[in-house]
């Protein structure tokens, strides 16, 4: 809501005072001097001249096993570039808004943090599914958008302001299958599972399908599933039969954990190649023992060696005790944007001098403009808002003998 004072400098000076501690809303003013309308970041975020940059992952569902992930990248990410003075001497405040699991949850977190929370820009959602349904809102809306785990095909094709840092899958995903190749070159027939009810597992598959028919390997079946099963006996039995060397995974950690541990269950010996969803060290308390052996292409290394990867990773294993996993690194790779784009423009036009509307749109541009440095290596983006990323990697999981913990080892 616009609410527009008089020129007054003892009603501007109360009104002023009440939003601030009332910690209310966006609130616009009229400059008494110029007559501009000015964005009022204090009445924005109730802290003292903070930029809201909105987070929309998944806390809860099973999708959660993601979306925490990514939590923790962004929180990380907003401390340190605070302690560096955030934008120009101005903080960043991070406004979080739970997706769940679902499109209905992604549309209702995006609206609350474009409508109520008047963010300059959004990090999400965690599942490309759920970004089909919800960028559209932002793109009506003008809010830039970073996707920092959607790696469907589409997604930045969604509009004008979506942009992601997770490099399409059709890049990452054959990366596995030949390393699975690598590790066995007698591989001649493939089954492959994939959750039906899932925008990216769907697009995943079709990428997974193709690099088997690239390779000449034969496709001996497709097993389809949900994300929401936990049964998968009928699917597994029907693969294991036609006795497969390889099989592929395009599911969730949740899901795809649950599948792995009744293959291996079932007596299936050869080896796996899990997808996307399935990139995350939360699988390992699914499939526990049984997750040993996995490989998963990856567009992370925490051995990535420039200087904002050794930060985040020490900030990472100080507080956790473990390797930070992919989708953290993307996640603070997308504040890190947000930060960098926000910096560069505020040299240009200052960015407190701007009506929210006019900021998010310059912002956008600038998003798309920059070349940034971080833990995922030297990014940026095509004119439609893909990331343009150089390095891939595959890790491979290796389970401790507790059965219980265990790491992703990235291979050669």
């Amino acid at each position: 809501m616009t609410n527009v004072l008089p020129r007054t400098t003892a009603l501007f000076s109360i009104c002023a005072l009440l939003l601030t501690s009332c910690g209310g809303g966006t609130s616009t003013v009229t400059n008494s001097t110029n007559n501009n309308t000015v964005t009022d970041t204090a009445a924005t975020t109730g802290t003292s001249g903070a930029i809201p940059i909105g987070i929309a992952l998944a806390q809860t569902s099973n999708v959660a096993l993601l979306g925490q992930e990514g939590f923790v990248g962004a929180r990380i990410a907003e401390k340190y570039f605070n302690s560096k003075g955030g934008i120009n001497g101005t903080p960043i405040k991070l406004v979080i808004q739970d997706t769940g699991g679902d499109e209905a949850g992604a549309i209702n977190a995006f609206q609350t943090l474009i409508n109520k929370d008047k963010v300059v820009g959004i990090v999400g959602p965690t599942l490309s599914q759920q970004a089909f349904s919800a960028d559209p809102i932002a793109e009506r809306a003008k809010v830039p958008v970073i996707g920092a785990s959607n790696t469907a095909k589409g997604i930045p094709e969604i509009g004008d302001y979506v942009a992601r840092v997770s490099s399409p899958v059709s890049i990452v995903a054959p990366n596995s299958v030949k390393a699975a190749l690598k590790q066995n070159p007698q591989i001649k027939k493939v089954a492959v599972f994939y959750a039906q009810n899932d925008a990216f597992n769907k697009s995943e598959t079709e990428i997974f399908q193709k690099t088997v028919k690239d390779q000449g390997l034969e496709l001996v079946t497709v097993q389809k599933f949900q994300t929401t099963d936990t049964d998968f006996q009928a699917q597994a039995t029907n693969a294991i039969n036609l006795k497969p060397d390889l099989v592929i995974i395009s599911g969730l950690a949740a899901d795809g954990g649950n599948l792995v541990r009744q293959l291996r269950e079932l007596g299936y010996k050869g080896i796996i190649v899990g997808g996307n969803g399935l990139n995350t060290p939360n699988v390992l308390s699914v499939c526990k023992a049984l997750c040993d052996g996995v490989l998963i292409a990856q567009a992370y290394s925490p051995e990535h060696p420039n200087e904002i990867n050794k930060v985040f990773r020490q900030a990472y294993i100080e507080q956790y005790k473990k390797e930070p996993a992919q989708f953290t690194g993307q996640a603070f790779a997308a504040v890190q944007v947000y930060v960098e784009a926000l910096k560069e423009l505020d040299k240009k036009s200052k960015i407190s001098a701007l009506p929210l509307d006019k900021l998010r749109t310059e912002l956008n541009k600038q998003i798309i403009a920059g070349k940034y440095d971080t833990p995922l290596g030297e990014i940026a983006f095509t004119p439609v808002g893909d990331v343009i990323q150089k390095e891939f990697y595959v890790a491979q999981i290796k389970m401790d003998t507790d059965g219980n913990t265990g790491k992703f080892v990235f291979i050669k």
